[in-house]
């Protein structure tokens, strides 16, 4: 009887320790080196087919940081950027879909969602930039989870979106179905700070996965999170330099914006208010 109520009681410690602490190698730093792309005034459509052209690879966002949440849509994603924005385009396909926020920074991760967290300056300001499905957006900003600011209109409506499943909002749909998302993100969508270009510049950032309220609820990260329970908004895990500047050897060579991003970045907690 006490051996039983003893294994059970580690069985639940188990769950609500991150994997990574469980896995020791999930606790590997990735590195990413984003290509720039001289195209200007691109629309957001074409995404797919000129990171295709580029040859820009995939990234798979599959990494399951809590036991208690198993389930692992197939992820993945890429990014460029250019003179003026960074370009970023997501694949999926999971078991149900969902797009119920109806109107920029609602709360898009609710749904079938995509997200975009990244620190652009030395100042620990961080930026999350979350898009559900149908291309719905939230952008926001600040130096912890507490008192984010939300980007004004003006800027959310600079940012531009393509959705495979169209723009409209709709109830969940179950049943696997696949989609894609491509944003053209404007430096200016970083509206607490003057960004003009990322040629040379470092970063921290992370790619995540959710849907807080979808049949099965699940928060995939690109990078592994070495926290005890689901949530993106602890900038204590941006502590090091995540972005190096690579210099290329050729001249006629595309310049390249290294992205590095450090395991212990935080995923989001399912209730939270943005």
């Amino acid at each position: 009887m006490y051996l039983k109520k003893y294994l059970m009681t580690i069985a639940a410690a188990l769950c609500m320790l991150p994997l990574s602490a469980i896995n020791p190698q999930n606790s590997k730093m990735k590195e990413l080196n984003v290509k720039k792309v001289s195209v200007a005034n691109i629309p957001v459509e074409s995404v797919p087919a000129l990171l295709d052209e580029e040859k820009v690879a995939f990234q798979p966002v599959n990494t399951v940081n809590w036991a208690a949440f198993p389930y692992a849509p197939s992820v993945e994603f890429r990014i460029a950027h250019t003179e003026d924005a960074i370009l970023l385009h997501f694949k999926v396909r999971e078991a149900s879909v969902r797009a119920v926020a109806g109107h920029d920074n609602g709360p898009v991760w609710e749904d079938a969602c995509v997200e975009f967290f990244s620190v652009p300056a030395g100042d620990g300001v961080y930026y999350n930039m979350e898009c559900n499905c149908a291309g719905t957006l939230l952008i926001g900003a600040g130096a912890g989870r507490g008192n984010r600011q939300h980007a004004p209109q003006e800027v959310l409506d600079k940012v531009q979106r393509w959705a495979s499943l169209g723009r409209e909002a709709f109830d969940e749909r179950v049943g696997e179905c696949a989609w894609e998302v491509a944003l053209v993100i404007p430096y200016s969508a970083f509206f607490l700070h003057d960004i003009t270009s990322l040629d040379g510049k470092t970063l921290r950032a992370n790619f995540y996965k959710c849907g807080d309220k979808l049949q099965t609820p699940h928060f995939l990260s690109w990078n592994p999170i070495g926290l005890e329970k689901p949530n993106f908004h602890c900038p204590e895990f941006f502590r090091h330099p995540a972005f190096r500047v690579v210099v290329e050897q050729k001249v006629t060579q595309p310049a390249l914006t290294t992205i590095t991003v450090f395991l212990k970045l935080p995923i989001r907690r399912p209730s939270r208010g943005e």
